[in-house]
């Protein structure tokens, strides 16, 4: 980018302390400063008086600040959820156009919908506009009728969508996860990294931290599942919650079917939800308490635990909205170097795994499909190269630095008409 600095307003929907936001937002943002860019983020907080001391917000707003950072933040409100959404959206406009007439703003960076709206709200009553990038990360509106929470024919559902056509004409640039979200919305893109109306657009799927899995080369694998009491065992890791998207029912039926093929199967669940939605239906499929583990962990201890873990698990529905989506636990599995063995029809995830030969993808979700995957991931783990090539395909395909970075970087360079240098 030139030398001039462009300055850019984060905007972000969830808490700051949330663990997305560690992983997915704030190492983005600290990519995004390289390229001589001034950030100021957003965040909206529930129940910051109660979750927050006034220390405490000191100390994150300086260590922020050291990072090239400056944090604002709003109290976010839950219930209930019509008035109080529209509340939070009316709070970010306000904030929003104040900082437009306090400071010389370039770009409103939107993280997913309802950020936008703020943005695009926010940019309609100053004669100042900044450019607003639309982050999507999915196909929101679609993700509330396929988890059964919007109904197709209600008045909700027809309101987002029309939202969303709104916010796709006044935006300036595009972000989604996936090439097969691209296809839908920007076919036209591919070639170029534009849109008809030379908008540009990027395809970044949720990246990692390279440096959060080094610790796994100063540890000894067995030093790890030793303490976790995973000796002989064969593990299968699933990290994530138990959504409308989470198929809990068929993966414990998967833990049945390969505990019936291999007594030594163990199941590790790194999940921040109750641990009962899955020790439940695990316990009535003859589980017992020494063959599994469900654990509430943070984000810096998941690449400890997959470093012990042998195969990886993703079993999500699949739905329209399901093909924008880009699952952060796919990246972290492969960068932990274990296969995976997943549902198909997510994001690009057919083409990933199949085609860079990294796991299985699951095509029907009985005793026959189950057995079968399990006899193709042990023709892989054969290949005792199979673990290094994870992990070159999750630095290769998920660098947060190479990838990631390099993208956002590129499109906000293209919203101002700049010279791309390499």
């Amino acid at each position: 980018m030139s030398n001039k600095v462009i300055h850019s307003l984060y905007l972000c929907y969830f808490g700051l302390r949330e663990p997305l936001v560690q992983t997915q937002v704030i190492p983005y943002l600290k990519e995004l400063i390289k390229d001589n860019i001034k950030i100021s983020l957003l965040t909206f907080e529930p129940n910051p008086r109660e979750r927050w001391s006034k220390e405490q917000i000191e100390e994150e707003s300086k260590k922020l600040a050291k990072q090239g950072i400056e944090w604002h933040f709003l109290t976010y409100y839950k219930r209930p959820l019509v008035p109080a959404t529209a509340f939070n959206i009316l709070s970010g406009v306000w904030f929003t156009w104040r900082m437009l007439h306090r400071e010389k703003l370039d770009i409103i960076h939107a993280r997913a919908y309802r950020p936008a709206i703020i943005g695009v709200i926010a940019r309609k009553f100053t004669r100042k506009k900044p450019k607003l990038l639309f982050d999507m990360r999915g196909f929101e509106p679609d993700e509330y009728k396929d988890t059964g929470m919007w109904k197709e024919s209600g008045w909700i559902f027809k309101f987002a969508k029309k939202t969303e056509r709104y916010l796709l004409n006044k935006s300036d640039g595009f972000v989604v996860l996936t090439e097969r979200a691209r296809k839908i919305l920007f076919p036209e893109s591919e070639e170029s990294g534009f849109d008809h109306h030379n908008k540009p657009i990027e395809v970044i799927p949720c990246c990692i931290d390279k440096n959060r899995f080094q610790i796994i080369k100063s540890l000894s694998r067995e030093s790890v599942r030793k303490k976790f009491n995973l000796t002989y065992k064969k593990v299968f890791v699933y990290v994530g919650s138990f959504s409308g998207w989470c198929l809990t029912q068929e993966m414990a039926d998967f833990f049945e079917i390969a505990k019936k093929q291999d007594d030594s199967t163990f199941a590790l669940i790194l999940t921040q939800d109750n641990p009962k939605i899955i020790t439940k239906p695990l316990k009535e499929r003859g589980f017992s308490d020494n063959d599994f583990l469900v654990k509430m962990v943070l984000p810096e201890e998941i690449p400890i635990y997959l470093s012990a873990s042998d195969i990886a698990i993703s079993f999500v529905k699949a739905s329209y909205s399901r093909q924008a989506s880009s699952p952060t636990k796919i990246a972290e599995y492969l960068a932990s170097g274990l296969p995976i063995i997943s549902s198909s029809d997510i994001g690009d995830l057919n083409i990933l795994i199949e085609g860079e030969k990294v796991g299985i993808i699951l095509r029907g979700f009985n005793e026959t499909d189950y057995v079968e995957a399990l006899i193709k991931i042990e023709a892989l783990l054969e290949d005792k190269n199979l673990s290094e090539h994870c992990r070159l395909i999750a630095y290769e395909k998920f660098n947060l630095e190479t990838v990631a970075g390099k993208k956002y970087r590129r499109i906000y360079r293209r919203l101002f008409n700049q010279v791309e240098e390499e």
